[in-house]
């Protein structure tokens, strides 16, 4: 079998991993060149991890968070896609230049395997920390996650995937793998962070993660477990509906202020751009029904394609300033019976991402407003819990007054609100060059 052949799938799980995931991403990218197809699952990133991923893979997803959850989420095969093996790869761990060939010759003689591992240090304790690694999986043949676990995708179905805990999820895995076959080792070196080793002192950090595996070999709960390694409880699940506002990609009408920069089409096929990606991310959030309101009019080649793709409902934007737009809306929503949360956004903040979403959900479980300001002064994102008309009067559209009076709107109705953390749109040149910065284009 070829390397063409081999369809090799690259599951990385991701939560809040930093402006070094766009650098680590694009490390990837000659193995897609190759064949490979690059499937990132995030945690519910509340920092740019969302944004930064979405020009280097093959598909972008949301879950909840837990790593084990994610892999299998990314994983299972679609309509579009199906995998021979799976790559199992931390965001902070590189991969040797020959991955690809050197998994599929180690697949050739065993169902699965992992890589030897280095950690990117050059403090004699740490090179140890890896030996030690090493030889531990070869004498036990159990692997872990920092050594790129790859799998036949068989034979990870027949092993039921990797168990719904949140901690020795590689172990439990490598030990039902271990029934059938011993892994194939490779010397070839993977070299992953020792962040967690400096942050916490590394003999400290050998101990803890010692007695944490004799606790699990003796039956702990991985749940306490996890909670001793460090890991977060996790957040309450909040559900709210999703209101868009969008307005039709037509040349010379959208994104008219990128139009010096870009020229009338492309700015429209930015905004075709931004209407998509925002949409992939509303329904990445898993939060509710999503609405897709439409200007001039829902009759646009676009939004007909994308309400079919995404099974959403469009419908169109009612006239008036943006405020009565936006009213009409959160009327409508919650003019229905047992109207729970709406989320009202636009399509000109790409950095927006499902995890993001979600905090401002949960945010409106114990407030009746909530906003994300934007960096010019106005916000990106609003969410209610109930209909507060006073929201939408009497401000400055399209000022750097909206966010202020806003509030003050809010805070004169008698409406407790919560402040997320400030994003920023893409509507001026310097915003658009900003953005490409970003996505690490030129």
């Amino acid at each position: 079998m070829t390397l063409r052949q081999f369809k090799l799938r690259i599951v990385i799980p991701v939560l809040n991993e930093g402006t070094a995931l766009g650098e680590r991403l694009r490390a990837l990218q000659s193995l897609r060149a190759d064949g490979a197809e690059l499937v990132v699952v995030d945690g519910g990133s509340r920092d740019d991890s969302w944004a930064l991923a979405v020009p280097w893979v093959d598909r972008l997803l949301c879950s909840c968070a837990g790593r084990a959850l994610q892999m299998n989420i990314g994983a299972a095969d679609t309509a579009d896609s199906q995998a021979d093996a799976l790559l199992f790869l931390h965001a902070d761990t590189r991969l040797p230049s020959n991955a690809l060939r050197l998994i599929l010759q180690a697949l050739s003689r065993r169902t699965w395997g992992r890589f030897d591992v280095q950690l990117d240090s050059p403090v004699a304790r740490l090179r140890l920390v890896g030996a030690m690694m090493n030889a531990r999986s070869r004498l036990t043949g159990i692997a872990t996650g920092d050594q790129a676990i790859f799998i036949r995708a068989d034979a990870f179905r027949a092993a039921g995937g990797f168990p719904a805990q949140p901690l020795m999820e590689d172990i439990e895995l490598s030990t039902r793998l271990l029934k059938s076959s011993r892994p194939a080792i490779l010397s070839e070196r993977v070299i992953t962070s020792a962040r967690k080793w400096e942050r916490c002192g590394v003999w400290r950090t050998v101990w803890l993660m010692w007695r944490l595996r004799w606790a699990y070999f003796f039956g702990a709960s991985p749940e306490q477990l996890a909670l001793k390694y460090g890991y977060s409880a996790s957040l309450p699940t909040a559900h709210a509906a999703i209101a868009i506002l969008a307005k039709a990609p037509v040349p010379g009408a959208a994104k008219t202020r990128l139009i010096p920069a870009l020229g009338a089409a492309g700015a429209a096929r930015a905004q075709r751009q931004f209407i998509g990606q925002t949409l992939h991310t509303a329904q990445q959030a898993h939060l509710g029904a999503i609405t897709l309101w439409c200007a001039p009019d829902a009759q646009h080649r676009r939004f007909r394609a994308l309400q079919k793709y995404f099974s959403i409902s469009c419908l169109e934007q009612s006239t008036g300033d943006l405020g009565e737009r936006m009213r009409r809306c959160a009327e409508h929503h919650f003019a229905q019976p047992n109207a729970g949360r709406l989320l009202i956004i636009g399509t000109d903040c790409p950095i927006l991402s499902p995890g993001r979403l979600q905090e401002a959900a949960r945010s409106l479980m114990q407030r009746d407003a909530c906003l994300i300001p934007a960096e010019d002064g106005g916000y990106v994102l609003l969410g209610l819990r109930k209909m507060i008309g006073e929201v939408f009067e009497n401000i400055d559209w399209s000022t750097p007054r909206v966010l202020l009076q806003t509030t003050e709107r809010l805070s004169q109705s008698g409406a407790s609100v919560a402040i997320l953390p400030t994003l920023w749109d893409v509507d001026e040149p310097a915003d658009w060059q900003r953005w490409q910065n970003m996505k690490g284009n030129p």
